[in-house]
C-alpha cells in the first residue's frame, strides 16, 4: 500500500511558529507566497506541485507546508518577503537555516525551482548541514549564473 503525502497549509502566525517550534528531528520547509496575486498565485501553483513530488522522497527528514502571506503577514518584515512573490525557508530545530546558492541570498529560495532532484539535493544538503550544527551551507548547484544577460 502506497503512503500518501499532503502539505499543510498553515492558516495563522500561530501555526507557522508551531511548525518551526514542535519539529525537533526533521527540516521544516515552508513556502510563502503572496496567493491573491494572479501571477504570484500561478509560480505558487508551480513550485507547490514540486514540492508535492519531492514530499515522499524527503519525508524521512523534512516536513513541508505553504503559507499565504496575504492572509498571515506576520512574517513579511521579519524575514523580508513583501518584495518576491514566492518565497522557501528552512528552519531546523527552531533555527532559521541558511543555504549559499551562490546569489548573494542565503536567506532564502525566492525562484521558481522546477526541477526535483535539484530540490530534494537542496532539502537534503540543509538538513545533513543542520543535523552537524551548521547554520549555513553551501547548495549543491550554484544558482549565480541563472540569469544570463
Amino acid at each position: 500500500m502506497a503512503a500518501t503525502y499532503a502539505i499543510h497549509a498553515l492558516t495563522t502566525g500561530w501555526h507557522v511558529d508551531q511548525a518551526i517550534l514542535s519539529e525537533d528531528e526533521k527540516l521544516v520547509v515552508i513556502r510563502f507566497g503572496a496567493e491573491e496575486d494572479e501571477a504570484a498565485n500561478k509560480i505558487c501553483k508551480a513550485q507547490d506541485e514540486i514540492l508535492y513530488k519531492v514530499a515522499p522522497r524527503v519525508s524521512n527528514f523534512a516536513t513541508i507546508y505553504t503559507c499565504n502571506r496575504n492572509r498571515v503577514p506576520d512574517f513579511d518584515v521579519m524575514y523580508e518577503l513583501s518584495q518576491e512573490p514566492m518565497t522557501i525557508m528552512f528552519f531546523y530545530r527552531n533555527k532559521h537555516m541558511m543555504c549559499d546558492f551562490g546569489t548573494g541570498n542565503n536567506n532564502k529560495i525566492n525562484w521558481l525551482l522546477e526541477n526535483k532532484t535539484e530540490m530534494t539535493d537542496i532539502i537534503e544538503v540543509i538538513f545533513r548541514g543542520a543535523r552537524k550544527g551548521r547554520g549555513l551551507v553551501i547548495s549543491p548547484k550554484d544558482y549565480s549564473t541563472r540569469y544570463r544577460y
